[in-house]
């Protein structure tokens, strides 16, 4: 079980990362792993450090790749052996090919990119499944902030309105109907409440922090 801490990430500058702290990270690597199967290609877009993808081609001798437009991220990255490219999201991924992945991972990367619907098209066309992690603006605590007068600052949206890289705000529910919008099957939605996942929980979209969905293309 892997617990959401209250401290807020200091940023080390204003430099663009897709790849930002996750107090669940440990559980979040844990869920997607699941879904991967041994021995696949596997392209994490937004993949900070290749933290996941290093234990997927130890743990899963999966075929991997990275994508993160950090350079000290990149650099880390490469430093663990695994292969990055350094790349914009929202400049579209005209280097990958067609179906050349058998699955795509997108973790707490979408809110930050400035064009959603393009990089969820492009995960669509460079592999048939893929895994995307996003946190839900439709928390209980997100709407109490709201309605006080207060833009929200919770575990895993711990910036302040003027600091935060988060382009975009979301809810489970607007991503189920984006994705369906864009011609993904959902095969699974996981949320995580309190650093728990917990499969079919009750209200998820006014109680989970942040959900992970099993996508196939249709």
């Amino acid at each position: 079980m892997t617990r959401i801490g209250r401290r807020r990430p200091r940023r080390s500058g204003p430099e663009r990362r897709y790849c930002l702290p996750d107090p669940a990270a440990a559980l979040t690597d844990e869920l997607i792993a699941r879904e991967i199967p041994e021995g696949c290609r596997v392209v994490d877009l937004g993949c900070g450090d290749g933290r996941l993808i290093e234990m997927l081609r130890r743990d899963r001798a999966c075929d991997v790749i990275g994508v993160e437009v950090d350079e000290e991220s990149v650099v880390e990255a490469v430093g663990r052996g695994v292969p990055t490219l350094k790349l914009d999201l929202d400049e579209g991924l005209p280097d990958l090919p067609d179906d050349g992945y058998d699955v795509a991972v997108l973790s707490q990367t979408l809110q930050q990119v400035r064009r959603p619907r393009q990089v969820l098209q492009e995960l669509k066309r460079i592999a048939p499944r893929a895994l995307v992690t996003v946190p839900n603006f439709g928390h209980w605590k997100i709407r109490w902030q709201v309605a006080r007068g207060r833009t929200p600052v919770t575990s895993l949206l711990p910036y302040e309105w003027y600091d935060t890289p988060n382009l975009h705000v979301m809810t489970m529910r607007d991503f189920r109907e984006l994705a369906t919008s864009l011609g993904f099957k959902i095969l699974k939605e996981i949320p995580i409440l309190n650093g728990v996942a917990v499969e079919r929980a009750w209200a998820a979209n006014f109680r989970a922090d942040s959900a992970l969905y099993v996508l196939r293309r249709k």
